[in-house]
């Protein structure tokens, strides 16, 4: 590693600053939705085997690969590849996961502007005593607001902006310091909020159907197999670039393990205030309450909010601790982008940071521009009508083709290239004996292959894991 390599000021810090990656809309609302729609239960047991099984290691192949080099993914495959058969070629699979952070930022930080404008929203409804009791009007309104160009564009930039600063930073005085800050804030937040849903009319229900065993079908055992590789941030550099930070004293299995465990913690105490919110309305409203489309956040979530105890807390509560959960995201995305600039073109942090959020921005604008303000830009279809628009078929590539491949190449390089020397002097660096080495080296060549294989092939089928 080389000596000028930044690195993470201590353990902790690069826990948090991994697990800020790895928790966002995706643990907050996409998990909850998902688990509402198989049944509860025994879709969530699958859901923690899936993680053990197929995220867990994909993340310890991540976070091996990035602190071996020492390097951001197109240098680390460079210098790994360079040993093994197909050479160069490798470091396409970094460049793909550049790639990747560049399009999820240039759309994802349109998504996190919603959840600024909406914490100011609900903090104004808060303060006047306004409560939305109108779905239609909710609706109306979110829709009035994403078909506004200006407001798009300002948000979205905004939130952009703020990522820049942080991760120009650097990674210990901007990235681990303000992991560091938000992750404790966004778990105490979500704490409250289980507290408080205690006093709701469905908690009990929630807490039933969250932790009841019932039948599970093929298509839910995907679904869950799916979402515990996506929830990770797997695939796309990002733990191969916070991994080239890693101490060398540092444990990779141990650190992958509390990262797990913390994002599964949040995605299930995200589970627990949706559920008590979603329990305590009518069957007949439910249907039309908990939607697949994330839109639901900001077309009648709101109003459930504000129909629990301490609702005019809860709900700008809620929408700043999704605001906090993007913002964590999307530090690390830039940071992919940031550091191939640094370590391939040998450019300054504050030239990389400046350059990246230039481009992602002439990205994002159009982006912004693609929910109703453009008629161009709102009608593309590359990938059909049913992902129309810019924003959904880059949401589409990315998270259905980019991801999937990209965690492919990662698990078939370090579980069939990769020396069985290099992996396990640094899976057993920083701690005593792997002893359970040969199970995850099974499941990275074999199982976690697999399992991203039938990934791709239900999305030929007409699967979308957006």
């Amino acid at each position: 590693m080389s000596e000028t390599r930044p690195q993470w000021g201590s353990r902790v810090g690069f826990i948090l600053a991994a697990a800020g990656s790895a928790i966002g809309l995706g643990n907050i609302w996409k998990f909850p939705y998902i688990t509402y729609a198989n049944d509860g239960g025994s879709f969530v047991l699958v859901y923690l085997a899936a993680v053990i099984l197929i995220g867990a290691p994909i993340m310890m192949a991540e976070i091996l690969i990035g602190r071996r080099t020492g390097k951001s993914p197109v240098g680390a495959f460079l210098e790994l590849g360079s040993e093994v058969v197909g050479g160069r070629l490798w470091s396409a699979v970094g460049g793909l996961g550049v790639l990747g952070g560049f399009v999820i930022f240039s759309y994802y930080s349109v998504v996190a502007g919603w959840t600024v404008y909406y914490f100011g929203q609900c903090a104004y409804w808060s303060l006047n005593g306004i409560t939305p009791h109108i779905d239609a009007d909710l609706g109306r309104q979110f829709g009035d607001f994403v078909a506004n160009g200006p407001l798009q564009v300002t948000f979205a930039t905004s939130f952009l902006v703020v990522t820049m600063l942080v991760v120009m930073l650097g990674v210990k005085r901007g990235i681990e310091r303000v992991t560091r800050v938000l992750m404790p804030i966004l778990f105490s937040l979500l704490l409250g909020m289980c507290i408080i849903s205690v006093w709701s009319p469905g908690f009990r229900q929630a807490m039933h159907f969250l932790f009841h065993v019932g039948p599970l079908t093929s298509e839910a055992i995907l679904e869950a197999v799916g979402h515990a590789f996506f929830t990770l941030s797997l695939g796309m550099g990002a733990l191969i670039t916070y991994g080239s930070y890693v101490s060398r004293r540092a444990s990779i299995r141990r650190d992958a393990a509390v990262i797990c465990v913390l994002d599964t913690v949040i995605a299930l105490m995200a589970c627990v205030v949706m559920f008590s919110v979603i329990f305590s309305v009518s069957t007949a409203e439910r249907a039309t309450t908990f939607s697949k489309s994330a839109a639901i956040l900001f077309t009648t979530l709101p109003r459930l909010l504000y129909s629990l105890p301490f609702g005019a807390l809860v709900a700008p509560v809620f929408y700043i601790l999704v605001a906090f959960a993007a913002l964590t995201s999307t530090v690390s995305l830039l940071e992919v982008v940031v550091s191939y600039f640094i370590d391939q073109r040998r450019w300054s942090r504050h030239r990389a940071v400046l350059v990246a959020g230039g481009m992602i921005l002439a990205v994002s604008v159009p982006v912004a521009l693609s929910l109703g303000a453009n008629d161009l830009l709102t009608s593309i279809a590359p990938f059909g009508q049913r992902n129309a628009g810019l924003f959904s078929s880059l949401d589409f590539f990315a998270s259905n083709w980019m991801l999937p491949i990209g965690g492919l190449f990662i698990s078939l390089f370090v579980g069939w290239f990769l020396s069985v020397d290099v992996s396990r002097s640094e899976l057993e660096t920083g701690g005593e004996e792997f002893r359970l080495y040969p199970v995850w080296r099974f499941l990275v060549r074999y199982v976690c292959p697999l399992a991203i294989i039938w990934i791709v092939i239900a999305v030929i089928g007409g699967k979308a894991f957006n």
